[in-house]
Order: structure tokens, then C-alpha cells, then sequence
């Protein structure tokens, strides 16, 4: 007899495939056993899954409602599985952190590299990607923890916040005049700006602020990165926004300069991030454990 999670496993992987003949060969099926499968959890569910086409299955509204619960609740069991034989050998293993480039390279390379040198048998992957895309990746089981720029709010995630950071924006010698005195929103909106993307939790949370001065910032340029911005700055192409702590090099070699904000932005924290749900593995715990010990931004 086929159990109810064999089902979500066969249909899961026909909504990969979008064939039921392909999913029967990466699951050692015969097609009828797949399709009397689904069938099963259509007639159980009473909800048609997939529109049956010559060129494959489609998986119908319903379909793909169900796969985006389904996926994501397999992945967490076998994240599961994982765990439980790291649990058997923690001198082996595999570590996912989801984390963004600059909170990568500024904040948690040291770390990376002392994991490593003390656990050179447990495998770690880094997974990039916005605050948003991180912690979806945390609650599918595809990322173990999470490093994000706060605030994030989900119900599902266990947030401890690592530290302060500061945003504020830093520009080149072009608008040294022009930046001399404390300058306002109203004034910035006068010289070009360059900004992260507007996804991103860094940008949000600054278009927020100066949206409580009645400024809605329209940046000239909108890039991906932190290292980007930098680097326009550094070219003259306008005055950036960038966190304090990441661009401190360039600031204290004086190839940029910083803006005195009339109303400065309030400091914000990095957070780290896992599914308040399932207990850390022995990996992570340990991860997390050397960041605590050494990290000055925690607190």
C-alpha cells in the first residue's frame, strides 16, 4: 500500500518533471503506478492536480498551490535526515548558509575560515541572495541559517540579532562643495544618488526613514551590490548609500567621504536566522558558537 507521503513524493516529482513517464524513471516506477498514485491523491484531496496534455501534465491552480506546500515539507525532511546523521558523526557533515555578498565579505569570512580550519571534514555551502530569498531558502530546508540585514518579521524564524550597522551615504571628491554643510533629504534629491535595488531589506529600510521627512529618494542608479556602490562613489557618478562598517576602508583612506545627515538614519542590525521549529544541527550550532565567541557586532 502506497503511503500518504509516497504520494506527495510521486507527485511532487511529477510536477518537476511535468511527465508522469519521466517521473516513473527517476523514481524506478512503472507509469501506470505513478498515475494510479495520482490519481489516489486526487480522488483523497478531491481536487484535479494536473491537466493531462500530449506534451506532458500541467499542474492545474490547485496543483501548484499544493506543490509549493509539498516541496517545501519535503526538502524540511530531508534536511531532517541530514541532521540525524550528523548527529551520528559530527566530525562529518554539510553546513548551508544563506547570506548576502556584503554581510559575506565584510562580516563573515573571518568565521567561514575558522569553521573551516577547525572542522575540515564538514562541508560548507553559501547560498547569495536578498533578505527575503534567504529566508525563504531557511524555511524550505534549503539553508540551515541565515545572516540578513533586519528587521524581518516571520512567524517561522527564530531571529537573533548579531549587531549594529549604520547606513549612510558616502561620496567622491566632485561633490565635496556640495556636501560640506548637514545636508537633508531635500537636499540629497538635488545631486545624483546610487542605491541598492528596491528589494533589498538595506534599501527599504533607508526609503522608509526618509520617507518620514516627506522625501521619496529616486536614485540615478540602482545596483546589486554593496561593492557597486562603492565603487560608483569612488567614480564620481553621484553620492551612495552604503553601510558605515562595510565602507570604513575607503572612508578612512579618504577616497570617500561622508555625508553629515541633518537627520541621521537610525542603526540597524544584522540578524541571524533559523526555523524557530527544528533545533540546530551540530554544525550550525557550532558555526553559530565560533561567530558568538568572536564577533564584536554580537551582542
Amino acid at each position: 500500500m502506497v503511503s500518504k507521503l509516497d504520494l506527495y513524493r510521486i507527485f511532487c516529482q511529477v510536477g518537476e518533471s511535468k511527465s508522469f513517464s519521466e517521473a516513473a524513471r527517476e523514481l524506478y516506477l512503472t507509469q501506470p503506478a505513478v498515475s494510479q498514485s495520482i490519481m489516489q491523491l486526487e480522488r483523497e484531496l478531491d481536487v484535479r492536480l494536473f491537466n493531462r496534455t500530449p506534451k506532458g501534465a500541467e499542474l492545474t491552480q490547485e496543483g501548484k498551490l499544493l506543490y509549493e506546500y509539498a516541496h517545501s515539507a519535503l526538502n524540511l525532511l530531508r534536511a531532517g535526515e541530514q541532521k540525524l546523521e550528523e548527529f551520528k558523526n559530527v566530525a562529518v557533515g554539510e553546513l548551508t548558509i544563506g547570506v548576502g555578498d556584503s554581510i559575506s565579505r565584510y562580516f563573515l569570512m573571518p568565521y567561514l575560515e575558522k569553521f573551516h580550519t577547525t572542522y575540515p571534514h564538514i562541508k560548507f555551502k553559501i547560498e547569495n541572495g536578498t533578505t527575503f530569498e534567504l529566508c525563504e531558502l531557511v524555511k524550505s530546508g534549503k539553508a540551515d541559517i541565515a545572516f540578513c540585514n533586519l528587521p524581518v518579521e516571520d512567524e517561522q524564524l527564530l531571529i537573533e540579532p548579531c549587531g549594529s550597522i549604520q547606513d549612510t551615504f558616502v561620496y567622491g571628491e566632485k561633490y565635496e562643495k556640495v556636501m560640506q554643510q548637514k545636508v537633508t533629504f531635500e537636499q540629497l534629491q538635488k545631486v545624483p544618488l546610487i542605491m541598492l535595488e528596491s528589494k533589498s531589506n538595506s534599501r527599504q529600510y533607508v526609503d522608509s526613514y526618509a520617507a518620514k521627512w516627506g522625501v521619496a529618494l529616486e536614485p540615478e542608479f540602482e545596483l546589486g551590490s554593496h561593492d557597486l556602490l562603492l565603487e560608483f562613489a569612488r567614480t564620481n557618478f553621484g553620492v551612495a548609500c552604503v553601510i558605515r562598517e562595510f565602507a570604513q576602508e575607503s572612508i578612512d583612506t579618504g577616497e570617500l567621504r561622508e555625508v553629515e545627515l541633518a537627520h541621521p538614519i537610525p542603526s540597524r542590525q544584522i540578524g541571524l536566522c533559523s526555523l524557530r521549529s527544528v533545533p540546530l544541527s551540530p554544525a550550525s550550532e557550532r558555526f553559530v558558537q565560533i561567530v558568538r565567541d568572536e564577533s564584536r557586532l554580537f551582542t
